[in-house]
């Protein structure tokens, strides 16, 4: 059964296990609900909770573990011959999955049935014939074992899920009985289901936490890998940025993470200012039709997506800057050789992030203590100088708490790279030449079918721990700032 149709049927069971449970309660209490100890939806809601919440977790591990013993059984089955033809496993691994995903149920069975057996048996002829006939339903070449491997994968997979099935309507039904078994009148129902919701509480609240020690244990133990295949002071200490196949890779972090700075530090040289300038007139100035119309159409520029950004850099932002510095530029230079600019990106970036500087600000200016500014009219100040000489120095941690923010986020960004500041990767304080960033390169690296057996592969992973670890330090360093000023003025 299909999980979407086995989550509905869990789910299902657990609506008719609320009105068993109801039924049963009410029935033990004599039809007088005022003899129970809990309210009469308790009784249900606890059924619906024993039925529902060990099945759908159940499906939730399975679905995590079946691929990994599926992909490790099948792997059993690809000759070790095979796998050294200048392949690794987990590209052979991807064939194998293509093969047996990509076959329809009704071709495969028609093409598979009858010469199945035979095939399986080794007779050259016959496994011709067969991969000849896949080969076609594919449309692509096909061979013998990764078609073998494909046959064991797709059974192994057909066999989890019966066996899952199975097991999740058992579980269902068994939570089912069992606390429809005892329910009675004087079961305390209320605390059981109290117990179980702040079960559920603490599991939402936990799953940000297994998340992010996830990530970070994904990324290191491929960084370890990596830094088994290639020389870590290259890594950190190298100054060239040159990945080939060919074994003598030039893998240094440092000309991308110039890009990243540089682009990055532009990028908060546009959004600042004039997102700062905007949470002042929103703020102090600004009246409450005004705030209440410019603060949401300020704030749509976060709502825009990234891609939307990187196309405005690549189609209008970058040949606008070529038309002024480029050859026959409007001033007769020839600064800049394409629309593809550290300057373009940084541009374009500082655009998108002047919403989270501007609100961020807004509400810090809002949270100064009014009394703070009476007593600084009161002493003669003019309204300017309140703003400079009192608000902001008040507001100044948690501005830059923002500006810090804004940076992580700036660090992160992908697509308006991609698209605006080029691929090279080099050291230049020139803002009109093409350059790249540390994720841009993660892309690369990770795009097509990669050797994960390749230190120009594991690198990706070595960037993005890199990464990693630059942007929680800076987001880290920001929520410090802001609680300790939200201590000093809530």
């Amino acid at each position: 059964m299909p999980v979407f149709w086995l989550v509905l049927a869990v789910l299902a069971l657990g609506v008719a296990g609320y009105v068993f449970g109801r039924m049963r309660a009410l029935a033990a209490a004599g039809g007088d609900a005022r003899k129970l100890h809990s309210r009469l939806n308790y009784y249900g809601v606890n059924v619906a909770l024993f039925t529902t919440i060990p099945a759908l977790l159940l499906i939730a591990v399975w679905m995590i573990a079946q691929p990994m013993l599926v992909n490790r059984a099948t792997e059993g089955t690809i000759p070790d011959t095979f796998v050294a033809k200048g392949s690794s496993i987990d590209l052979v691994m991807s064939d194998v999955r293509r093969v047996a995903e990509g076959l329809d149920l009704a071709v495969a069975r028609s093409a598979l049935s009858a010469k199945e057996a035979r095939a399986l048996r080794a007779d050259d002829s016959d496994i011709r014939g067969l991969l000849g006939e896949v080969g076609v339903a594919l449309g692509s070449d096909v061979k013998p074992e990764i078609l073998r491997a494909a046959q064991t994968y797709r059974e192994l997979s057909k066999t989890a899920a019966l066996w899952m099935t199975g097991l999740v309507i058992l579980l269902a039904l068994g939570g089912l009985g069992y606390s429809i078994a005892r329910t009675r009148a004087d079961f305390r129902a209320r605390n059981v289901v109290e117990k179980a919701v702040m079960g559920l509480l603490i599991g939402a609240a936990s799953l940000a936490i297994l998340t992010t020690i996830g990530i970070v244990l994904s990324m290191l133990f491929e960084t370890r890998n990596f830094f088994g295949l290639h020389s870590w002071s290259d890594f950190f200490l190298g100054s060239t940025w040159a990945p080939n196949f060919r074994g003598d890779s030039e893998l240094s972090i440092l000309p991308l993470l110039w890009g990243t700075i540089y682009i990055s530090v532009i990028a908060l040289l546009v959004a600042v200012p004039i997102g700062l300038f905007a949470a002042i007139y929103l703020s102090e100035y600004a009246g409450a039709k005004t705030r209440a119309f410019a603060k949401p159409m300020l704030e749509i520029l976060a709502g825009i997506p990234t891609i939307v950004y990187g196309l405005f850099a690549l189609l209008t932002v970058g040949p606008t800057l070529l038309a002024i510095f480029g050859d026959g530029g409007a001033l007769g230079v020839s600064w800049m050789k394409g629309a593809t600019s550290v300057l373009t990106a940084g541009v374009v970036m500082g655009i998108m992030l002047i919403p989270f500087v501007s609100s961020l600000s807004d509400d810090i200016i809002n949270a100064v203590p009014q009394s703070m500014r009476d007593g600084s009219l009161g002493l003669g100040a003019t309204h300017s100088e309140t703003i400079r000489q009192v608000v902001l120095p008040a507001a100044l941690p948690g501005i830059v708490g923002a500006v810090l923010l804004a940076a992580s986020r700036a660090i992160g960004e992908t697509m308006i790279v991609v698209m605006g500041a080029g691929a090279i990767a080099k050291f230049s304080l020139n803002p009109l030449e093409s350059m790249t960033t540390i994720t841009t390169r993660i892309v690369s690296q990770l795009t097509g079918d990669g050797d994960f057996s390749s230190p120009e592969t594991l690198v990706a992973f070595a960037l993005g721990l890199t990464l990693f670890v630059l942007t929680l330090g800076l987001n880290i360093f920001a929520l410090y700032i802001v609680r300790k000023y939200r201590e000093q003025y809530e």
